[in-house]
């Protein structure tokens, strides 16, 4: 007997960018596959953008064009709204938004938006009865939010991490093979278009927390809380630190981590030495990596691209998919009722350890003041090397000093706390030339 043939799904899209142009050819290219896996055409009926004369090499067919990105968000020629306009707040919140009370589904590539007000927006979504789908917002291609709502949805998950940012996964990758500084590859990622033109909210790391805000409520039922990840980029990572890296065994990679604990949840993004022989350590250019430690699954390891039109808009369209089929889950996997509040872990030890690079001034006494300082805040110390000289800070050398050395210290499991001290106490003690470099080593 003859399937009945279902309405076409009516989908209107505000942002025609980069990702919006490449839903709209996703769509043209695998329409026809799209329709016999979901049971009903998926068709464009409405877009908006702020440049109806732009050229964006596509074609539009019939779909009616809206001045007002709200207007097309509840708009009754359309089933769900596709936000692909950014930021958040203003615009793109006020479309969600009024796309949520008119009763249509939602489909958002917003990080920036989730990570700010994604509770509320799915509170809204759950009291209309309608979907609201972010795959695309974390790791572009990698459906992580789909494994998590439904692959691992038996699991309990303790911990989520990875590489999500492709623009400093990008830049640390070429400073290790090629022995560049930091500042010269930044520059090559603006020229190709890999890093914008302020970089700050990657290099800076915020990127990356937004998505790990994200997947932090996901994995632990947790309210989203984007103000308790600690957030340190990658803007001081030398030449030195890579190279000794290398020669200890590990890579350094900018890694997001949420892990539950008995006092909480901890959130971080930091640069990390990871060892050379994992499989996220294999992770290069603008790849991102997400891996979830799940009790029965065990550890799960999905690797893809993390950004770029083709990669982002599979995302968008399955999650357009999803709704074509007639699956509605809860937005953060349980309802908002039922999230947990943000607790912030305690500090505690660092599984790792840290590693420290020093300038310390050839002169006696530097060393053991140096250790007497580790000493003091109970840092046990693996190994001290020398390494071979570099630049001083300054060209003028302070008189009774001597040239500045440089020491790489690893220490063995202690608080980050106490690194701290440790480090600020030798900073003012006057034996080094900068501010000392400390990374954590992650054992994964």
């Amino acid at each position: 007997m003859a399937r009945a043939e279902k309405a076409p799904l009516r989908i209107g899209v505000a942002g025609l960018g980069t990702v919006g142009a490449g839903v709209v050819k996703l769509l043209e290219t695998h329409g026809r596959g799209l329709a016999q896996r979901c049971g009903r055409g998926v068709v464009i009926t409405g877009v908006s953008a702020r440049d109806r004369s732009r050229d964006r090499g596509i074609d539009l067919g019939e779909a009616e064009w809206f001045e007002s990105a709200v207007a097309l968000a509840s708009s009754p020629s359309i089933d769900v709204f596709v936000e692909l306009i950014g930021g958040e707040s203003g615009t793109a919140k006020d479309t969600v938004e009024a796309a949520l009370r008119a009763g249509k589904h939602v489909v958002t590539a917003n990080k920036a938006l989730l990570a700010h007000h994604g509770v509320e927006l799915a509170a809204l979504a759950e009291s209309s009865g309608v979907a609201l789908n972010f795959e695309a917002a974390v790791a572009g291609g990698i459906p992580v939010v789909k494994v998590m709502r439904e692959s691992l949805s038996g699991n309990e998950i303790s911990r989520v991490y990875g590489i999500v940012n492709g623009t400093t996964n990008y830049i640390l990758s070429r400073m290790t093979h090629e022995g560049r500084a930091f500042g010269e590859i930044l520059a090559d990622a603006q020229a190709i278009g890999y890093a914008e033109v302020d970089p700050t909210f990657d290099i800076g790391g915020f990127d990356a927390a937004h998505k790990l805000a994200i997947l932090s409520c996901l994995a632990f039922g947790t309210e989203i809380s984007l103000d308790s990840i600690y957030i340190e980029g990658i803007e001081t990572i030398t030449p030195a630190d890579i190279e000794a890296a290398d020669d200890l065994g590990y890579c350094i990679k900018l890694l997001a981590v949420a892990v539950k604990t008995e006092s909480g949840i901890e959130q971080r993004v930091h640069p990390a030495m990871i060892p050379k022989h994992t499989a996220i350590a294999q992770v290069d250019g603008v790849t991102n990596c997400v891996a979830l430690d799940a009790d029965f699954a065990g550890g799960v390891i999905l690797v893809g691209p993390g950004a770029g039109a083709n990669p982002t808009a599979s995302s968008v369209v399955s999650d357009l998919a999803d709704i074509a089929r007639g699956l509605v889950l809860p937005p953060l996997i349980v309802h908002t009722g039922e999230l947990k509040p943000y607790q912030r872990a305690q500090m505690r030890e660092h599984e790792g350890g840290y590693y420290i690079r020093l300038s310390v001034y050839d002169r006696p006494g530097a060393f053991a003041a140096i250790a007497t300082r580790m000493a003091e805040e109970g840092i046990s110390l693996e190994s001290i090397v020398q390494r071979r000289a570099e630049p001083p800070a300054s060209q003028v050398k302070p008189e009774g000093r001597g040239t500045p050395t440089p020491v790489i210290i690893i220490t063995h499991r202690t608080l980050e706390a106490a690194i701290r001290r440790a480090l600020d106490a030798i900073e003012r003690d006057g034996h080094v030339d900068r501010a000392p470099q400390m990374i954590r080593i992650e054992k994964l």
